[in-house]
């Protein structure tokens, strides 16, 4: 039997249509598992949350101490340029040698994210994002902090050949130290992603967090690896680790993470 060369075209266009990967260009876009933000926002109308457990191991003067949390992201877009953001560590158990287990929730953030500029990779023009956030002391006591925190970050993304990115991100926080005064920190932190697949991406992280003095806190600085993998154009789920770099930071911590955009 023949057929008509419209016929073929129409069962090869079907064909293409059916065998289309899931992945659609209008991904979502996560600012998780790394550290560094995305410079992107959800978009006008759409909400989108961010949720993942995380465990932390450490051992500090000779005290073990090991942490579960479940930090949560909400994202609600008011505009392509621009939305409102509520972040928390979550639920945390804290477990250290000899002492009472304790279990809380941590303090919540109030934040807005403006996406200043969109990227070109022709031109080497970054996308460029802002973000403002105030930590607030509203979890239990044992997690709690001192007093509204507030963090200025900027985030600088640079796509590059070969399916690479680039981020940077840098910042500061005012806080307050053990002793009640308050205190500015810097932060500073670098990720290069790597497409491995349409749905598969990887990254490698460079990440301070907390940059001060000893008398403050010292600084909180970590290498960080992971991947994420999108189920289908809203839903990532992730998987990621990271390495303490100083005596004040996470000797080692492991998280997954499920992200939907609705």
């Amino acid at each position: 039997m023949t057929h008509s060369p419209n016929m073929l075209k129409s069962l090869a266009f079907c064909a293409g249509v059916c065998c289309a990967p899931a992945v659609l260009a209008d991904a979502i876009a996560t600012d998780r598992p790394d550290f560094v933000e995305s410079s992107d926002v959800v978009g006008t109308g759409r909400f989108q949350v961010e949720t993942s457990f995380s465990f932390e191991r450490n051992n500090a003067d000779g005290i073990k101490t090991r942490t579960t949390t479940t930090p949560t992201l909400l994202r609600l877009g008011l505009s392509d340029k621009l939305e409102l953001r509520l972040e928390t560590d979550g639920f945390v158990r804290a477990k250290a040698d000899g002492q009472p287990t304790q279990r809380g929730f941590a303090d919540t953030a109030l934040g807005i994210k403006w996406h200043m500029q969109d990227g070109d990779e022709a031109s080497g023009k970054p996308a460029i994002g802002w973000l403002l956030n105030l930590d607030m002391d509203s979890g239990s006591a044992a997690f709690r902090g001192q007093g509204v925190r507030p963090e200025l970050l900027a985030v600088f993304e640079w796509e590059l050949p070969h399916g690479f990115s680039l981020g940077v991100m840098p910042g500061v926080v005012s806080d307050k130290n053990a002793d009640g005064k308050r205190f500015t920190a810097g932060i500073l932190a670098a990720v290069l992603g790597k497409e491995l697949t349409p749905e598969w991406h990887g990254f490698i992280e460079l990440a301070g967090q907390q940059l001060t003095s000893v008398k403050n806190g010292g600084s909180v600085v970590s290498f960080d690896t992971g991947v994420s993998y999108l189920v289908s154009d809203s839903v990532q789920v992730d998987f990621s680790v990271a390495r303490g770099l100083t005596s004040y930071t996470p000797d080692f911590t492991w998280g997954v993470g499920l992200s939907v955009r609705f």
